[in-house]
């Protein structure tokens, strides 16, 4: 039969400011009886769940042959976020010939529940960082391997999608997953992550919008059948939204802004352009300039361009369709070569996602669009 039972870990509380953070060690083997890797996953409602980067079965791999060649050291600490069914319990017992404890440091023990008939949604801790350490020592054929801990309690799963980002932050993450993370991730972050995260809901929205130009079109790490770059959507997205069409729905003094009506602009147009060119829009980045970064960029200029002064509801006017009609005589998302009558003839897969050819590509298409080019 399952056990449920309590372990207590003796700990040292650390004040931080209004925050504690708790400094234990524990057995290695034993983390997975009450800790759990929250791994990214989207359910049917479109809705984020865990935060963490999948297992890299090679890096486990070398991690645990290290384990089991003996003399080996893990220096740096297994990082975990607590639930509220932890608890810390000062303790009480005076430790004679020594000084007392300065005012921020607590020493005492974590009482942490046990139950094995949970699953690991359910348990009380979740390994913000030290996933892959975690689970080569739970692999190991080793039979324990003590390591230094450090925990923390969040309110939620947001806070601790906060904290596994500001844990990161000096770490090589993956840059899709923290984009995946962002939208619903709450409290301070870095300068350079607060910037992308409002065009992070935005692109997190357009993915996951039924029917929508972009739905399930973009790469990211809970939509692997995406096969236009997620960072391409969101240079797109990020100049809009600072000096194009979409600062019209911004309020600048605190970044925040009309969510609804970005996206109703956004798919009002992409709507468009996926009606203008069907087969090409369907294709992946090799094969079609069009969902290449220079093809998603430079049509994104092009929406500023048209649409800077419209309201979302009227984006879909014919001025904007006879404009975007007009790129159909002189496109070469799929074969054939850009010629915009400047004497520079381009092979339509030689553009690349750089700043000139963006820059060429998007002067291109706007003259096209403001009729000073005929064809």
């Amino acid at each position: 039969m399952a056990d449920s039972y309590t372990l207590r870990l003796p700990a040292l509380e650390i004040k931080q400011g209004s925050r504690s953070i708790y400094c234990f060690a524990v057995d290695g083997k034993r983390l997975h009886e009450f800790a759990a890797v929250s791994r990214i996953s989207r359910d049917d409602q479109e809705q984020l769940h865990g935060y963490q980067r999948p297992e890299v079965a090679s890096h486990i791999r070398t991690i645990r042959r290290y384990l089991e060649s003996g003399d080996a050291m893990l220096p740096n600490s297994i990082v975990l976020a607590f639930d509220g069914r932890v608890r810390f319990e000062p303790s009480t017992a005076e430790r004679p010939g020594q000084d007392a404890s300065p005012a921020y440091s607590t020493p005492g023990d974590l009482i942490v529940p046990v139950d094995e008939t949970l699953t690991d949604e359910e348990k009380p801790a979740w390994i913000v960082d030290g996933q892959q350490r975690s689970a080569a020592i739970r692999e190991a054929d080793i039979g324990e391997f003590p390591v230094a801990a450090v925990a923390f309690i969040a309110e939620d799963e947001t806070e601790q999608r906060a904290q596994f980002i500001l844990v990161n932050n000096t770490k090589p993450l993956p840059k899709g997953l923290i984009h995946e993370l962002l939208p619903d991730t709450k409290g301070h972050l870095p300068p350079s992550y607060a910037r992308r995260q409002l065009p992070a809901v935005l692109m997190t929205r357009l993915n996951g919008t039924f029917n929508g130009p972009f739905y399930r079109a973009i790469a990211t790490p809970t939509s692997a059948g995406g096969y236009i770059k997620d960072n391409s959507i969101l240079k797109m997205i990020e100049h809009s939204l600072y000096e194009g069409a979409l600062y019209q729905y911004r309020d600048p003094r605190d970044g925040s802004g009309d969510v609804e009506q970005m996206l109703l602009h956004l798919n009002s147009y992409w709507a468009i352009v996926r009606e203008m060119f069907p087969e090409a829009w369907e294709l992946p980045p090799k094969e079609s300039r069009l969902t290449h970064g220079a093809g998603i960029q430079a049509m994104g200029f092009v929406m500023d361009h048209l649409t800077e002064q419209l309201p979302a509801y009227n984006v879909g006017t014919h001025v904007v369709r006879n404009a975007l009609a007009r790129i159909k005589r002189a496109a070469a998302w799929t074969s054939g070569s850009w010629d915009f009558g400047d004497g520079e003839e381009r092979k339509w897969n030689s553009l690349q996602n750089t700043p000139s050819d963006v820059r060429y590509l998007t002067n291109g298409l706007i003259r096209v669009v403001d009729q000073q080019i005929l064809f």
